[in-house]
């Protein structure tokens, strides 16, 4: 993405900003803005890093143990596709690393510029309705837990992880369109990756028609994305953990059975809730910005300095599950002292609670399906 001014360029990849030349400092404090937007791409870099060999690695394992290694359940191919996810995002990762770390610009072509937003957005929706879907999944075992058991399926969840996925890629698919290179201003040996919202050429783009376009089709996108990508799964995984605590409240023995795996998912979720929470309040503040005849030079301050940092911090997300499933999936005292094929094990496999036998068939079925409830 990029800044768009009226009378000049100032290109961050991460933004689409559109202001007034000298929207973001003073010309006597330049030097001391330079030095601030410096470190904060130092720290984007460390945590882009950080995030790319972790998120390689880690998820390759998860993806390694629960595609491969462990009985195909339900559960498994939930975190499998959510690895799946957060490795494509952490595999793209280098390209972002060498053009942060060659002051943005871009060596890998036009259509990797496009690939690389698709990966990043399809990650984001990807991967929060895959929490959905288990959160639904949970709720409707809890709920109607002899149901669950005689419709629920490992081929039903494929067909299901698919339907997310084509999802995912339909809602990341307007990246491929508006994603396109373009030269600086300065040097045109130098060649920028940013979002062309307006889809105009270099001679135009700083006309007010195609900035008034550029804002419009930024404002549907921001919107869109926080609608679609964050407040309509998010409710719905509110809803059905507040459904499962309620039900759990009431049931003390499920609730013991329960505890581990709850907890797992309940840190998934709060996890990535905290990282992505905030890039998406970022873009509102940049959304309210565009909201005004004149952008709001505090605004553009905000944005510009938060950005690169809330980009970063969801960016870790994809690294992070891996190391939930490790150190939540046994006491950590254990964790170094077995192997991690059976710490991911632990960590996925349904919990099966032994039951109280009954001679009434009707009980018997009830208490083998809550018995089989992972919530």
């Amino acid at each position: 993405m990029e800044i768009m001014t009226t009378t000049a360029v100032y290109h961050n990849r991460w933004m689409d900003l559109s202001s007034g030349n000298g929207s973001f400092w003073k010309e006597e404090d330049e030097y001391d803005w330079a030095k601030l937007f410096k470190s904060i791409t130092i720290v984007s870099l460390v945590i882009y890093s950080l995030a790319s060999v972790v998120g390689v690695l880690g998820n390759g394992v998860v993806i390694w143990v629960t595609g491969l290694k462990m009985k195909k359940t339900v559960t498994t191919v939930c975190y499998l596709n959510l690895a799946v996810a957060d490795f494509l995002a952490t595999a793209f990762l280098p390209m972002k690393i060498t053009e942060r770390a060659l002051d943005r610009r871009w060596l890998f072509g036009t259509f990797m510029c496009k690939m690389e937003g698709i990966v990043f957005y399809m990650n984001m929706y990807a991967s929060i309705y895959i929490l959905a879907v288990i959160s639904v999944d949970r709720c409707v075992r809890v709920v109607c837990p002899v149901w669950a058991q005689n419709h629920r399926s490992v081929r039903k969840m494929y067909w299901v992880s698919l339907g997310v996925w084509v999802l995912g890629l339909a809602l990341s698919s307007p990246y491929f369109i508006f994603r396109d290179t373009r030269s600086s201003d300065h040097d045109k040996d130098i060649i920028w990756c940013y979002s062309n919202f307006a889809l105009s050429d270099v001679d135009s783009r700083s006309t007010p028609v195609v900035i008034q376009l550029y804002k419009f089709r930024l404002r549907v996108m921001i919107i869109t994305r926080f609608l679609i990508g964050f407040v309509v799964p998010f409710t719905v995984i509110v809803s059905c953990y507040s459904v499962i605590i309620y039900r759990l409240r009431n049931n003390v023995s499920l609730a013991s059975q329960s505890g581990r795996s709850f907890k797992i998912m309940a840190t998934v979720i709060s996890v990535f809730f905290l990282c992505w929470a905030p890039y998406h309040i970022m873009f509102l503040i940049h959304f309210v910005n565009l909201l005004r005849t004149e952008s709001s030079k505090k605004l553009d301050l905000v944005v510009s300095i938060g950005f690169p940092i809330t980009n970063s911090l969801a960016l870790l997300n994809s690294c992070l599950n891996p190391l939930l499933y490790v150190f939540m999936g046994q006491d950590f005292k254990d964790v170094f002292g077995r192997s991690i094929l059976k710490v991911m094990e632990k960590a996925f496999t349904e919990e099966l609670p032994q039951t109280k036998t009954s001679t009434d068939p009707a009980i018997t079925r009830q208490e083998t399906a809550l018995s089989e409830t992972l919530v």
